[in-house]
């Protein structure tokens, strides 16, 4: 099969465009600051816009400075030989997702990582659609190399990798979503931070956006998924304390889930179960019981990303809710001795991520004051901060494709500024709130049709190998 393209050239153009850009923005910034002073200091509201402005860049800058010294000194871990990596499980949790999670499924068994080693299970969640007939299809093709399970009605996707951990085997336990795909090498790397350190408990995997042609709002995630994983997560595995393993890519170590099993099944919040934020929840179980959390850069997925406006605010919402929920949760036991290493860097970011939380509704606020009062100085100001805050994310993707598609960072930073502003105070007010909100049932029967996944991507049925 085919993944979506990437300039594997190293052009540098990009990168100085992106940094210039970001460069003018700061210079925009500091003149505009000194237009802008006389206002700031007139009465109390002008006092408290300007330190708030002041603290707000103190603490940005702290922590740019902070990742981007631990980001700079990132390696991924190299693949490890066939005899000495572990026995692993496969789980994949699928619900409504027609012939995706066949294609998912065949990515998975075409990957290097020896046969007598792995094991598929695929789990349907009670899917209404035709789910079942393509994890049934994949298994005729795979035959005892894949398990499969039919849970009888939906329970959700904590359920269901309940279900495939119950029929796991091996040392090693990886989770991957039923609209995903990974390459040949995925596994190894993935699994290979295990052998080289036994602090390890879980690794994140490295995602990146599959269905990149089918609109602007796929090309803008494509790159700000570039600064999620290989900067803000990489800088996170250098201190051994990866906030979320994704669930498009996650491996865990048996016995560390063995540990937290029941308690991250049963997890309540306000009173109900907790039926977002599995994969957040099990991240902060396993790192609450003094294990490791690294990132692989080396160990990739690519998986389908929302299209439209309104299934992004629903993706988003969902996260959000599930931020607020397991920082709360962190916070209880950050500062006790749950590492016999250096907790520095693991409280840190939690501190970045209370930060983070707070500022936005108060950015927020702040902001849209300042603007009513004055237009035009304001106005431009946010421009420029705007543009600021996204060339890093588009030098970082300049310099790693070298591509004018780093471009799509700063549409994205409007787009984000204006359009999705809203999705952190409304989840702050509604984190007690559950639901996975974004599945859709096709209304389309899948199991006869054979025209691409996706027309730009070209991933054709045909086209993935079929293994005996």
């Amino acid at each position: 099969m085919t993944f979506p393209a990437h300039s594997t050239s190293k052009r540098r153009s990009p990168v100085i465009l992106c940094a210039v850009l970001g460069a003018c923005a700061l210079l925009g910034g500091i003149a505009c600051a000194r237009e802008t002073a006389d206002l700031f200091r007139q009465g109390l509201l002008g006092t408290t816009l300007l330190l708030f402005t002041l603290v707000s860049v103190a603490l940005f800058g702290a922590e740019l400075i902070w990742r981007a010294l631990l980001a700079l000194g990132y390696r991924p871990i190299p693949g490890c030989a066939d005899e000495l990596l572990p026995a692993c499980t496969v789980v994949v949790p699928a619900y409504n997702e027609g012939r995706q999670v066949y294609v998912t499924l065949q990515s998975l068994a075409a990957s290097d990582y020896p046969h007598d080693k792995l094991r598929l299970i695929a789990v349907d969640d009670g899917s209404v659609d035709d789910t079942w007939l393509w994890i049934q299809k994949a298994k005729e093709h795979l035959g005892d190399r894949l398990t499969i399970i039919r849970q009888p009605h939906n329970r959700g996707k904590r359920h269901a990798l309940y279900a495939g951990f119950r029929q796991s085997a091996g040392d090693i336990l990886v989770t991957v979503d039923s609209d995903s795909i990974v390459t040949a090498d995925t596994l190894r790397n993935l699994v290979s931070p295990f052998v080289m350190d036994h602090r390890v408990g879980a690794v994140a995997g490295n995602v990146r956006v599959l269905n990149r042609d089918k609109g602007i709002i796929p090309r803008m995630l494509d790159v700000a998924f570039v600064y999620s994983f290989d900067f803000i997560r990489a800088s996170q595995s250098m201190v051994g304390s990866v906030m979320c393993t994704p669930g498009a890519l996650a491996a865990y170590r048996t016995n560390a889930v063995a540990a937290v099993l029941q308690e991250w099944l049963h997890q309540t919040f306000c009173g109900q179960p907790a039926n977002i934020g599995e994969d957040r929840a099990l991240t902060n179980l396993i790192i609450r019981e003094g294990h490791h959390v690294l990132f692989q850069q080396n160990s990739l997925v690519y998986t389908e990303v929302p299209v439209t406006y309104a299934n992004l605010c629903k993706m988003y919402l969902r996260w959000a809710r599930s931020d607020v929920r397991e920082i709360l949760a962190m916070t209880r036991f950050i500062f006790t001795d749950f590492r016999r290493e250096s907790m520095i860097g693991t409280r840190l970011n939690l501190l970045f991520n209370w930060i983070a939380i707070i500022k936005v509704p108060v950015f927020t606020l702040v902001t849209g004051v300042a603007l009513t009062l004055h237009l035009a100085t304001f106005g431009f100001g946010t421009v420029l901060g705007v543009i600021l805050a996204a060339s890093l994310a588009a030098v970082i993707y300049a310099w790693k494709f070298g591509t004018f598609d780093s471009l799509w960072a700063f549409v994205y930073g409007f787009y984000s500024f204006l359009a999705l502003s809203w999705i952190g105070p409304y989840a702050l007010v509604t984190f007690h709130r559950s639901g996975w909100l974004t599945r859709q049932v096709s209304s389309t029967p899948t199991i006869g049709r054979t025209e691409p996944l996706y027309s730009g991507s070209k991933i054709f049925l045909h086209e993935v190998k079929i293994l005996d």
